[in-house]
Protein backbone atom coordinates (compact mmCIF):
# COMPACT_ATOMS: atom_id res chain seq x y z
CA UNK A 1 0.00 0.00 0.00
CA UNK A 2 1.66 3.36 -0.60
CA UNK A 3 2.19 6.02 1.59
CA UNK A 4 2.45 9.58 1.15
CA UNK A 5 3.79 12.57 3.51
CA UNK A 6 0.83 14.75 4.76
CA UNK A 7 0.25 17.12 7.72
CA UNK A 8 3.41 15.72 9.42
CA UNK A 9 2.14 12.20 8.89
CA UNK A 10 2.49 9.46 7.13
CA UNK A 11 -0.92 8.66 5.08
CA UNK A 12 -1.98 5.42 4.17
CA UNK A 13 -3.65 5.98 0.06
CA UNK A 14 -4.97 3.97 -2.58
CA UNK A 15 -6.18 5.28 -6.16
CA UNK A 16 -8.48 3.51 -9.19
CA UNK A 17 -9.05 4.98 -12.42
CA UNK A 18 -7.68 7.26 -14.94
CA UNK A 19 -5.55 10.14 -12.96
CA UNK A 20 -6.63 12.55 -15.53
CA UNK A 21 -10.08 11.70 -14.73
CA UNK A 22 -11.85 13.73 -12.57
CA UNK A 23 -11.11 13.56 -8.93
CA UNK A 24 -12.76 12.17 -6.23
CA UNK A 25 -12.20 12.26 -2.42
CA UNK A 26 -13.72 9.48 -0.43
CA UNK A 27 -13.53 10.00 3.51
CA UNK A 28 -14.42 6.82 5.61
CA UNK A 29 -16.02 6.99 8.78
CA UNK A 30 -14.91 6.41 12.45
CA UNK A 31 -12.42 3.66 12.99
CA UNK A 32 -12.58 2.55 9.39
CA UNK A 33 -9.91 2.08 6.73
CA UNK A 34 -10.09 3.09 3.00
CA UNK A 35 -11.41 -0.73 2.10
CA UNK A 36 -14.52 -0.21 4.09
CA UNK A 37 -15.43 1.73 0.94
CA UNK A 38 -17.15 -1.61 -1.18
CA UNK A 39 -14.67 -2.57 -3.95
CA UNK A 40 -17.88 -3.12 -6.24
CA UNK A 41 -18.35 1.03 -4.98
CA UNK A 42 -15.07 2.01 -6.12
CA UNK A 43 -15.11 0.29 -9.34
CA UNK A 44 -19.11 1.97 -9.89
CA UNK A 45 -16.76 5.29 -9.58
CA UNK A 46 -14.25 4.27 -12.06
CA UNK A 47 -16.79 3.32 -14.56
CA UNK A 48 -18.63 6.61 -14.47
CA UNK A 49 -15.57 8.51 -15.05
CA UNK A 50 -13.67 9.44 -11.68
CA UNK A 51 -10.60 9.65 -10.58
CA UNK A 52 -11.26 8.02 -7.36
CA UNK A 53 -8.66 8.17 -3.77
CA UNK A 54 -9.26 6.65 -0.61
CA UNK A 55 -7.09 7.07 2.17
CA UNK A 56 -6.52 5.79 6.14
CA UNK A 57 -7.38 8.62 8.42
CA UNK A 58 -4.22 9.13 10.96
CA UNK A 59 -4.77 6.21 14.09
CA UNK A 60 -6.94 4.09 11.63
CA UNK A 61 -5.33 1.23 9.00
CA UNK A 62 -1.51 2.20 7.91
CA UNK A 63 -1.30 5.58 8.48
CA UNK A 64 0.02 7.04 11.53
CA UNK A 65 -0.77 6.00 14.91
CA UNK A 66 -1.15 8.59 18.25
CA UNK A 67 -0.53 5.75 20.66
CA UNK A 68 1.85 8.79 22.31
CA UNK A 69 -1.53 10.32 23.40
CA UNK A 70 -2.79 7.22 25.47
CA UNK A 71 -6.39 6.33 25.53
CA UNK A 72 -8.52 8.58 26.88
CA UNK A 73 -11.87 8.34 28.60
CA UNK A 74 -15.28 8.47 26.21
CA UNK A 75 -17.11 8.25 29.46
CA UNK A 76 -15.88 11.40 31.31
CA UNK A 77 -15.84 13.52 27.60
CA UNK A 78 -19.45 12.74 27.81
CA UNK A 79 -19.46 13.87 31.46
CA UNK A 80 -17.83 17.33 30.22
CA UNK A 81 -20.09 17.43 27.33
CA UNK A 82 -23.01 17.60 29.49
CA UNK A 83 -22.15 20.31 31.52
CA UNK A 84 -20.26 22.19 28.66
CA UNK A 85 -16.75 21.87 29.75
CA UNK A 86 -13.81 21.81 27.14
CA UNK A 87 -12.89 18.48 25.42
CA UNK A 88 -9.59 18.40 25.02
CA UNK A 89 -8.79 15.46 21.98
CA UNK A 90 -5.40 14.40 20.97
CA UNK A 91 -6.15 16.31 17.34
CA UNK A 92 -9.45 17.39 16.24
CA UNK A 93 -11.50 16.76 13.04
CA UNK A 94 -10.19 20.25 12.09
CA UNK A 95 -7.08 18.17 11.76
CA UNK A 96 -8.23 15.48 9.96
CA UNK A 97 -9.69 17.91 7.46
CA UNK A 98 -6.24 19.67 7.20
CA UNK A 99 -5.20 15.54 6.27
CA UNK A 100 -7.84 15.08 3.51
CA UNK A 101 -6.76 18.06 2.17
CA UNK A 102 -2.74 17.04 2.43
CA UNK A 103 -3.77 13.71 0.46
CA UNK A 104 -4.80 15.86 -2.13
CA UNK A 105 -2.22 17.97 -2.47
CA UNK A 106 0.60 15.77 -2.27
CA UNK A 107 -1.22 13.86 -5.89
CA UNK A 108 -1.00 17.00 -7.22
CA UNK A 109 -4.82 17.31 -6.69
CA UNK A 110 -5.95 21.27 -7.06
CA UNK A 111 -9.92 20.34 -6.56
CA UNK A 112 -11.51 16.91 -5.92
CA UNK A 113 -15.43 15.83 -5.61
CA UNK A 114 -15.95 14.88 -1.79
CA UNK A 115 -17.86 12.24 -0.47
CA UNK A 116 -17.77 11.19 2.91
CA UNK A 117 -19.72 9.08 5.03
CA UNK A 118 -20.48 9.18 8.88
CA UNK A 119 -17.47 10.87 10.62
CA UNK A 120 -15.97 10.95 7.00
CA UNK A 121 -19.17 13.21 6.29
CA UNK A 122 -18.11 15.59 8.68
CA UNK A 123 -14.76 15.89 7.88
CA UNK A 124 -16.12 16.63 4.90
CA UNK A 125 -18.00 19.34 5.41
CA UNK A 126 -15.29 21.71 7.49
CA UNK A 127 -13.13 20.39 4.59
CA UNK A 128 -15.58 22.28 2.01
CA UNK A 129 -16.22 25.06 4.88
CA UNK A 130 -12.62 25.73 5.76
CA UNK A 131 -11.31 25.05 2.27
CA UNK A 132 -13.90 25.88 -0.79
CA UNK A 133 -11.36 26.14 -3.24
CA UNK A 134 -10.68 22.43 -2.97
CA UNK A 135 -13.79 20.89 -3.16
CA UNK A 136 -15.78 20.64 -6.22
CA UNK A 137 -18.92 19.22 -4.74
CA UNK A 138 -19.89 17.73 -1.65
CA UNK A 139 -21.62 14.64 -0.72
CA UNK A 140 -22.41 14.01 3.15
CA UNK A 141 -23.89 10.33 3.83
CA UNK A 142 -25.66 9.25 7.25
CA UNK A 143 -23.31 11.82 9.14
CA UNK A 144 -24.66 14.97 11.36
CA UNK A 145 -24.40 19.03 12.23
CA UNK A 146 -23.54 18.38 15.75
CA UNK A 147 -25.88 19.95 16.55
CA UNK A 148 -27.18 19.91 20.51
CA UNK A 149 -30.24 18.14 20.70
CA UNK A 150 -30.05 15.91 17.97
CA UNK A 151 -31.38 12.23 18.44
CA UNK A 152 -28.32 9.55 19.22
CA UNK A 153 -28.00 6.29 18.97
CA UNK A 154 -30.80 3.82 19.43
CA UNK A 155 -30.80 1.28 22.89
CA UNK A 156 -29.08 -1.66 20.96
CA UNK A 157 -26.91 0.39 19.39
CA UNK A 158 -25.67 1.90 22.46
CA UNK A 159 -25.40 -1.72 24.21
CA UNK A 160 -23.85 -2.93 20.80
CA UNK A 161 -20.93 -0.05 21.17
CA UNK A 162 -20.51 -0.70 25.23
CA UNK A 163 -20.16 -4.36 25.21
CA UNK A 164 -16.43 -5.50 24.37
CA UNK A 165 -14.85 -8.69 23.13
CA UNK A 166 -14.84 -11.92 25.82
CA UNK A 167 -11.45 -12.30 24.66
CA UNK A 168 -8.40 -10.50 23.01
CA UNK A 169 -8.14 -13.44 19.97
CA UNK A 170 -9.42 -13.08 16.99
CA UNK A 171 -12.47 -15.03 16.91
CA UNK A 172 -13.84 -12.74 19.67
CA UNK A 173 -13.20 -9.38 18.10
CA UNK A 174 -14.54 -10.92 14.39
CA UNK A 175 -17.55 -11.78 16.63
CA UNK A 176 -17.95 -8.62 18.39
CA UNK A 177 -17.55 -6.50 14.80
CA UNK A 178 -20.16 -9.16 13.51
CA UNK A 179 -22.36 -7.91 15.79
CA UNK A 180 -22.03 -4.25 15.72
CA UNK A 181 -22.41 -4.15 12.00
CA UNK A 182 -25.50 -6.26 12.19
CA UNK A 183 -26.84 -3.58 15.03
CA UNK A 184 -26.29 -0.45 12.89
CA UNK A 185 -26.88 -2.49 9.63
CA UNK A 186 -29.88 -1.52 6.91
CA UNK A 187 -32.91 -3.90 8.13
CA UNK A 188 -34.46 -3.94 4.64
CA UNK A 189 -31.11 -4.44 3.18
CA UNK A 190 -29.12 -6.61 5.14
CA UNK A 191 -26.04 -8.07 4.57
CA UNK A 192 -25.54 -11.85 5.24
CA UNK A 193 -23.66 -13.07 8.12
CA UNK A 194 -20.52 -14.80 6.36
CA UNK A 195 -19.87 -11.85 4.35
CA UNK A 196 -19.91 -9.65 7.52
CA UNK A 197 -17.38 -12.06 8.99
CA UNK A 198 -15.20 -12.37 5.80
CA UNK A 199 -15.41 -8.22 6.15
CA UNK A 200 -14.67 -7.83 9.31
CA UNK A 201 -11.89 -10.44 9.52
CA UNK A 202 -10.42 -8.68 6.30
CA UNK A 203 -10.04 -5.47 8.34
CA UNK A 204 -8.41 -6.62 11.29
CA UNK A 205 -5.81 -8.29 9.72
CA UNK A 206 -5.01 -4.92 7.68
CA UNK A 207 -4.69 -3.30 10.94
CA UNK A 208 -6.43 -3.24 14.60
CA UNK A 209 -6.05 0.03 16.51
CA UNK A 210 -8.73 0.25 19.59
CA UNK A 211 -7.23 3.22 20.95
CA UNK A 212 -7.29 5.27 17.53
CA UNK A 213 -11.31 4.44 17.74
CA UNK A 214 -11.06 6.14 20.89
CA UNK A 215 -8.57 9.19 20.04
CA UNK A 216 -11.39 9.40 17.04
CA UNK A 217 -14.45 9.62 18.67
CA UNK A 218 -12.94 11.95 20.98
CA UNK A 219 -12.09 14.45 18.51
CA UNK A 220 -15.72 13.72 16.78
CA UNK A 221 -17.50 14.50 20.49
CA UNK A 222 -15.11 17.80 20.82
CA UNK A 223 -15.88 19.12 17.08
CA UNK A 224 -19.39 20.35 18.48
CA UNK A 225 -21.85 22.06 16.37
CA UNK A 226 -20.90 22.36 12.88
CA UNK A 227 -23.48 24.62 12.14
CA UNK A 228 -22.05 28.25 11.98
CA UNK A 229 -19.18 26.09 9.33
CA UNK A 230 -22.02 24.41 7.27
CA UNK A 231 -23.45 27.74 6.63
CA UNK A 232 -20.72 28.94 4.80
CA UNK A 233 -20.35 26.19 2.57
CA UNK A 234 -20.72 27.22 -1.18
CA UNK A 235 -20.18 23.69 -2.77
CA UNK A 236 -22.82 22.17 -4.18
CA UNK A 237 -24.16 19.73 -1.33
CA UNK A 238 -25.96 16.50 -1.37
CA UNK A 239 -27.12 14.79 1.79
CA UNK A 240 -27.82 11.46 1.60
CA UNK A 241 -29.32 9.56 5.12
CA UNK A 242 -31.18 6.33 5.80
CA UNK A 243 -34.62 6.75 7.23
CA UNK A 244 -33.67 3.66 9.16
CA UNK A 245 -30.60 4.76 10.69
CA UNK A 246 -30.15 3.41 14.51
CA UNK A 247 -26.66 5.11 15.00
CA UNK A 248 -27.29 8.29 13.39
CA UNK A 249 -30.75 9.00 13.32
CA UNK A 250 -32.50 10.56 10.09
CA UNK A 251 -32.63 13.96 12.23
CA UNK A 252 -29.05 14.44 12.28
CA UNK A 253 -28.95 14.24 8.35
CA UNK A 254 -31.91 16.79 8.18
CA UNK A 255 -30.01 19.23 10.17
CA UNK A 256 -27.02 18.90 8.33
CA UNK A 257 -28.84 19.75 5.12
CA UNK A 258 -31.02 22.51 6.71
CA UNK A 259 -27.78 23.97 7.58
CA UNK A 260 -26.07 23.95 4.58
CA UNK A 261 -27.29 26.60 1.79
CA UNK A 262 -28.81 24.81 -0.98
CA UNK A 263 -28.62 21.30 0.33
CA UNK A 264 -30.26 18.53 -1.08
CA UNK A 265 -31.17 15.55 0.89
CA UNK A 266 -32.15 12.41 -0.50
CA UNK A 267 -33.80 9.97 2.19
CA UNK A 268 -33.50 6.07 1.54
CA UNK A 269 -36.03 3.99 2.94
CA UNK A 270 -35.24 1.19 5.12
CA UNK A 271 -31.05 1.80 5.18
CA UNK A 272 -29.08 2.17 8.14
CA UNK A 273 -25.41 3.18 9.31
CA UNK A 274 -24.17 1.04 6.03
CA UNK A 275 -23.52 0.76 2.75
CA UNK A 276 -25.27 -2.50 1.62
CA UNK A 277 -24.73 -4.02 -1.77
CA UNK A 278 -28.62 -3.44 -2.58
CA UNK A 279 -27.97 0.51 -2.62
CA UNK A 280 -24.89 0.80 -4.28
CA UNK A 281 -26.20 1.07 -7.99
CA UNK A 282 -29.11 3.76 -6.13
CA UNK A 283 -25.90 5.80 -4.80
CA UNK A 284 -23.30 5.81 -7.46
CA UNK A 285 -26.28 7.28 -9.63
CA UNK A 286 -27.24 10.06 -6.92
CA UNK A 287 -23.07 10.75 -6.57
CA UNK A 288 -22.65 10.68 -10.67
CA UNK A 289 -25.89 12.88 -10.74
CA UNK A 290 -25.45 15.28 -8.42
CA UNK A 291 -21.39 15.57 -9.06
CA UNK A 292 -22.62 16.58 -13.15
CA UNK A 293 -25.43 19.19 -11.91
CA UNK A 294 -28.00 16.55 -13.25
CA UNK A 295 -30.33 15.75 -10.10
CA UNK A 296 -33.56 15.42 -11.19
CA UNK A 297 -36.64 17.02 -9.48
CA UNK A 298 -38.36 13.92 -8.72
CA UNK A 299 -35.39 12.67 -6.80
CA UNK A 300 -35.47 9.57 -8.78
CA UNK A 301 -31.84 8.16 -9.42
CA UNK A 302 -30.58 7.09 -12.60
CA UNK A 303 -27.08 6.19 -14.27
CA UNK A 304 -26.28 9.16 -16.67
CA UNK A 305 -24.39 8.18 -20.13
CA UNK A 306 -21.53 9.95 -20.67
CA UNK A 307 -21.55 11.87 -23.85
Amino acid sequence: MPSLNANGIRIAFDTAGDPKAVPLLLISGLGLQLTAWPDEFVEGLVELGFYVIRYDHRDTGLSTKFEHAGTPSLGLAWLKSLVRWPIRPPYTLEDMADDAVGVLSALGVARAHVVGMSMGGMIGQLMASKYPSRVLSLTSIMSSSGRRGLPGPGPEVKRALLRRPKTADADAMIEHGVRLWQAIGSPTYPTPEKQLRRRVARALRRNCCPGGVVRQALAVAACGDRTPQLRTIVAPTLVIHGAADPMVPLACGEATAQAIPNARLEVIEGMGHDLPIQLLERLLALIDAHAHGKMTPDSTPRLFVKQ
